[in-house]
This record gives C-alpha cells, structure tokens and sequence, in this order.
C-alpha cells in the first residue's frame, strides 16, 4: 500500500533465463531445513540493519508448515516477544485475496473477468471516458490503469469515506497507457471489493471473503480492523523509522478504509493456509475452493514491471534462471509483509515485521528463494539495505527543498471559502498569526506552512486534534501535500491547488 512494490526488484534477483517447469529444481523439506542456520543469521543482521522490532516467519513445503518461528519483540522497549501467532498487519498482501475471491465469483457464474466495471459500479468514472467504459473487472487488480500512483489513498487519512475514494477517480491523472504502463494504485482494489459484495449478496467484501475463504481455510485469526488487532491478546505494534523505531497506533484510517487492498491482519499459521491453498491450485485439505483455470489468471502476468517481473492480478510474477516466484508485499504505516511461493517447486513462505516496509522482508524472502532454487547468491539484505539508505536520502533531500518562511502580509487575502467537486468545502482561517486549512466535510485541519521565497506556496501537516490524533501520529508529522494560491486575470485569488500528484485536487474560492 505504500510505496514498497518495488522493493524486491531491487534485492539482486539473478537475471532471467527461459526454462520450462521440469528444469525448475525441485526443493525438498531436507534441502530447506538445511538452509534455516543460515537463513535466521540472515534474519538477525536484517533486524540490526533496519532497526526492526520484530519478524515472524513460516515456511511452507508439500502442504505442511514446516517452520514457524519469531524474532524480536512486539513493541520496540518492551520485553513481549514475537511469536508465530503474533498478529501483524499483512498490508497489501491483501491484494492478492481480493483477486481469488473474483476467480471464485467467476467459478460461480456470477461476474466475468472481462466485464465492464461501470455494469457492476455505474459511479466508477475516471478522467477518459474511453477509458471508463473499457475497464474490466479484471483490470481492477492488475495494476495498468495508467494513472497516477497511489493517487488519492491520502485520502483515509483525512477522514474521506469509500464512496468519496471511488468518486476521487475522477480527477485522477491519466499519466500511462491504459493496459502497457504499471501503475500502482489501491482504490481500484475497493470498487473490486464492493463488486465481490454485491454479486455474493453480502454486506461487505470482508464478509463475502470470510464466507467463501476464511472459514474454509481455517483462519480463523485473520481479521480485517482496527479493533480487532487491538484486541488481539498477542498482537504486534507497528513502527515507523525516525532515529529509532517509533510506535505508531492503530486507526481505522489506514489501511482499514482501504478494505481489499491492504486490510487484513493475519499470522504465519493462517498465512501458511493461505499459501496451501495456492500451492494447491485451489484444493485445500481434499476440498476445492477456486478453480484452477481461474487461479491461474490471478498468477499470469499483466503488465512488466521490469524485463523479469510483472504485475499478475494481486500478485507479482518473477522469473528466474531456475523457476518462477509468485509473491506480492505489504507496507502499512507501522508493518512489513511479504507472501509468496514457488508454483513449480511446491514451497513457499511468509514473513511479516512490525516496521514500516523499508525492504527487509522482500530482502530475506529473496534471499530464501535464490538458494532454494539454486539461483546464483546474493546479498540481498545488504542490498536492500544500501536502497533503503539511498531512499531515505532522497527524501531527505526533498523536504530540504521546502524551506519554511515568515507568513507574508499576503495571506490575509487568501483566507475564506473554497469548494471541489470530490471533497467538498474547504475554509483558510487566519488564527494567531498562523494559516489554517479546515475540510468541512470530515473536520480534518491542516496547518500551513509558508514557503520562504514564495508567498503563494504553502505546506501542509495533518493538525493531531479531534478524530485525527492518531493519523497524525501515523504519519509522522510528515507533509500531506503541498498547495498554492492562484490568481485570476485581475490579481485576485481564485483558487487553491494541491500539487501533489498523488492529491490532485483543486478548490475554487467561493464569491466573497
């Protein structure tokens, strides 16, 4: 969910070669246990070079768990420790069940991979009208929309609800080709969702989902809220990283608003299911629950995301010079996910972390499958290790971009009304010498902070106050987006612009 796709592809995968499924090296359980002294040193020097609290692990080999273990401690400080039934968030992860339960209402008859969505959800409207009427159910979760990445999930965050993300579509940018750029994005996975509600004549896609894969599969752990984690006696806390790993709460803000796309929270026991079931095409303990054919859409690549991986639908598709890997990963504002196996080679694994995903659990998820499969070794936590390095540089260098500066005598004319069409009004106070933006519709304050040679510019940070305290611990004090004021002809101000690619949202002021 958050900008952690593309961690793996860094991690030092060897390049790609053809091969068929009878070269592929087939693991065995003694082969795998073989590896464990090393891989848990692997796992103690991934802990050191993030500053991750905790990790657990399972693998996954011929239908059994054959590996559970935790590392660390739930909460950064504090003695509990992490254990295989220790819940987490499992992020984006998610993506990859909202894809089957589609496969599953297709076995029913009941929805077509190649319907149009806007049959299904006629308030589903995006910029190109083309490229309205042409998306499919099974674009939904491919990843190739073309629009802008991540665009509008900020919205959670200040309180907008799921039918306001669906409408936000609307201003989203076209940026790529529809069906040849990856473009990573999580509201389409909601209109996915409340499609697998609606045919399956169910309240929610969480209940559709519980009905026709939860319960079969025996998670029973597996969760979908805020609440629920809380009230989950072994439960990690999620991290973020400043100097140290710092706590973050749970809100129902993020990822829980984003339902099919990053919601649940789950453990390596009920993981480890979720793996045999996919391992098994579809059959879990004699009994089959999806169907090969429609499975196997859910594996098969859709858009490249490099020259040996692609986007698949809810899962990523990489080749390797000895087998092919079907994963995806997970990042939330305190959590690190990854789940993946190898379709030949009947093993796969799960590693979940209470840290923000800076790469790790991609890096030993790697690291696991090169020497499963006999691929050529590399470091792949001090890879990822190294990119995260770089990463948080950038941004580094990027906030110093922005220098604050004294509010200008111009700002007294920027106070009054605006209004969008997606988020509704919006009111700029000036209190106190400071600059406040509130939206009306969900109450969320934004503070703005001038721009130093720039008088027309602004930052902006979530206020910690009323329903958005804990968003605003979530995100770290870290801007939401930046803004500027725009005049019209005759000098006076007519608009406010968000400038953010991801929040491309305009506000015209209202008559004064």
């Amino acid at each position: 969910m958050k900008r952690i796709i593309g961690a793996a592809l860094l991690c030092g995968l060897a390049a790609m070669s053809d091969m068929t499924r009878a070269e592929a090296q087939q693991p065995s359980q003694a082969s795998i246990e073989a590896l464990l002294p090393e891989f848990e040193k692997q796992v103690a020097e991934g802990i050191k070079a993030f500053s991750a609290p905790g990790v657990a692990v399972g693998i996954v080999h011929d239908d059994k768990l054959i590996y559970a273990k935790g590392f660390g401690v739930r909460e950064f400080g504090k003695p509990e420790q992490v254990t295989p039934e220790t819940i987490f968030q499992v992020g984006s992860t998610t993506k990859a069940f909202l894809a089957t339960t589609l496969a599953q209402a297709i076995d029913a008859g009941r929805l077509g991979w190649s319907d149009p969505v806007i049959d299904h959800i006629p308030e589903f409207q995006l910029a190109d009208p083309w490229v309205t009427r042409d998306f499919r159910v099974l674009d939904l979760a491919a990843q190739r929309s073309g629009l802008t990445p991540y665009v509008n999930d900020a919205l959670t965050m200040l309180g907008y609800d799921k039918q306001t993300l669906i409408r936000s579509l609307r201003v989203a940018p076209q940026l790529g080709m529809f069906r040849s750029d990856f473009r990573y994005l999580n509201i389409p996975h909601v209109v996915g969702g409340e499609i697998v509600a609606k045919v399956n004549g169910m309240p929610s896609w969480f209940d559709s989902l519980k009905t026709s894969l939860l319960t079969p599969l025996g998670m029973n752990a597996t969760t979908a809220t805020a609440e629920a984690i809380t009230a989950a006696p072994n439960h990690a806390l999620g991290h973020r990283l400043a100097d140290k790993p710092v706590a973050v709460p749970f809100h129902p803000s993020f990822p829980y608003a984003l339902g099919p796309a990053g919601a649940l929270n789950s453990n390596i026991p009920d993981m480890a299911r979720w793996l045999r079931l996919q391992l098994g095409r579809g059959q879990f303990e004699g009994k089959v629950l999806v169907s090969e054919e429609n499975l196997d859409v859910t594996w098969t690549p859709r858009v490249a995301m490099n020259e040996r991986t692609s986007y698949a639908v809810g899962w990523v598709a990489t080749a390797t010079p000895r087998g092919r890997i079907i994963w995806h990963n997970g990042g939330t504002s305190g959590f690190g996910a990854h789940a993946g196996f190898l379709p030949d080679g009947r093993t796969g694994i799960v590693i979940l972390t209470n840290l923000e995903n800076l790469g790790l659990p991609d890096a030993l998820a790697m690291w696991f499958y090169d020497r499963v499969l006999g691929n050529p070794a590399v470091d792949n936590v001090a890879l990822a290790a190294a990119a995260m390095k770089t990463r948080r540089e950038a941004a580094q260098a990027e906030a110093a971009g922005f220098v604050p500066g004294p509010l200008s005598s111009l700002a007294a004319g920027f106070v009054g009304s605006y209004a969008s069409p997606v988020l509704g009004d919006a009111t700029v106070a000036l209190t106190d010498g400071k600059l406040t933006l509130t939206l009306e519709r969900t109450e969320a304050q934004l503070l703005l902070a001038p721009n130093k040679d720039d008088p027309y510019l602004f930052q902006a940070r979530l206020a910690p106050v009323g329903a958005f305290v804990a968003p605003a611990a979530m995100s770290g004090d870290e801007p939401f987006v930046r803004l500027r004021f725009e005049t019209d002809a005759a000098g006076k101000i007519s608009q406010m612009r968000w400038l953010s690619p991801e929040l491309p949202h305009n506000f015209a002021r209202s008559a004064q």
